[in-house]
């Protein structure tokens, strides 16, 4: 097809590029598909201007490695991939392949070989924190995905895709979804709020498992894509990328990430302006790529490093109908050095 778009050959100079991205994509379903029982679903005009939308987006990316929120339906998912006119081997979105049940999944679509890919619901044994009122929280809201990829190059990849819970209050309901607390109280709402926090946090030390699992002494890079629902300093997020222990202990470097914004290496590029969500009128960059030591460039361990980053969040401003997404994408260019045999 003479408007499909492929790979960029690599560069001549010993280096080989890598394009990563990170969507949240608001509610992604199937026309006629409840995914909220308090939202209407999409009709066909309202669903293909959405695909339509993305697809535009999604091409602007070009990325290699494209990490998704809120899929509702894989085969949502698929249409707006192929309206990109971009070519992937692999688009997935695990747990949605008949449709979501309770909420949304994380997806991915990515043109490097895929060598294996996983969704991880449950939390280690050892990781269940209790909520008040709540009882035990033991699993993900939204599985994260995994997936162990390989460049043409022949270099492994270990990526995960996360959407980690969000701070909206976590109020006590009955069985059939009616409210059993008063929710104008504002002690109330600071329990609620309360809740949520102790979900998101039990989400992120065990996403701080996996990760450790993945790269402790092993050498082999991992790229983290997502929406935290919290910023990169936030405690959450320290928690899964323990950053902050570099500058104290050298030897941390080993199970850390950093965030691609704070290791790129483009000179004159300003990140002080950088967010993805406006939440109350308040921006935020919750929508992140992270790292690991192997794409940090001043690291004897480097294969590579993060050349630039880039927010595609211009939408933000321009109107609210839900065919957009409420959060600006996030792309950062890597680079890979190549063997030389």
């Amino acid at each position: 097809m003479p408007n499909e778009r492929t790979e960029p050959a690599a560069p001549p100079n010993g280096w080989a590029t890598l394009t990563v991205a990170s969507c949240n994509l608001l509610n992604l379903a199937l026309p006629g598909r409840v995914f909220y029982a308090n939202q209407e679903p999409y009709g066909a005009d309202e669903q293909a201007k959405k695909l339509e939308w993305l697809g535009s987006m999604l091409a602007r990316l070009n990325a290699d490695v494209l990490g998704f929120q809120e899929v509702w339906d894989e085969s949502a998912l698929m249409s707006a991939v192929a309206r990109s006119g971009l070519r992937y081997g692999r688009v997935a979105a695990p747990g949605a392949e008949a449709g979501a049940i309770g909420t949304p999944r994380v997806g991915l679509a990515t043109r490097l070989e895929v060598e294996a890919l996983s969704s991880i619901a449950e939390f280690a044994p050892t990781e269940q924190v209790i909520v008040p009122e709540l009882g035990e929280h033991s699993r993900f809201e939204r599985p994260v995905l995994r997936a162990t990829l390989r460049t043409r190059h022949g270099q492994l990849l270990h990526v995960l895709v996360v959407h980690l819970k969000s701070k909206r209050p976590k109020f006590l309901q009955d069985p059939d979804g009616e409210p059993l607390e008063d929710r104008d109280d504002p002690r109330v709402v600071a329990r609620a709020t309360l809740r949520a926090l102790l979900m998101r946090g039990a989400e992120a030390a065990a996403l701080r498992g996996i990760v450790t699992d993945l790269i402790h002494r092993t050498r082999e890079p991992l790229i983290l894509l997502g929406d935290m629902n919290d910023t990169p300093h936030a405690v959450t997020s320290q928690m899964i990328a323990a950053t902050q222990a570099v500058a104290y202990d050298r030897e941390a470097r080993d199970v850390a990430l950093f965030h691609a914004l704070d290791v790129q290496t483009e000179p004159s590029l300003r990140r002080d302006l950088a967010y993805s969500h406006v939440h109350q009128g308040w921006p935020e960059l919750i929508d992140q790529v992270w790292v690991s030591e192997e794409f940090v460039a001043g690291s004897k361990f480097a294969l590579g490093d993060v050349r630039r980053v880039a927010v595609f969040n211009d939408h933000l401003h321009e109107s609210r109908e839900r065919w957009r997404s409420d959060h600006g994408f996030v792309q950062a260019l890597l680079r890979l050095r190549l063997r030389q045999d």
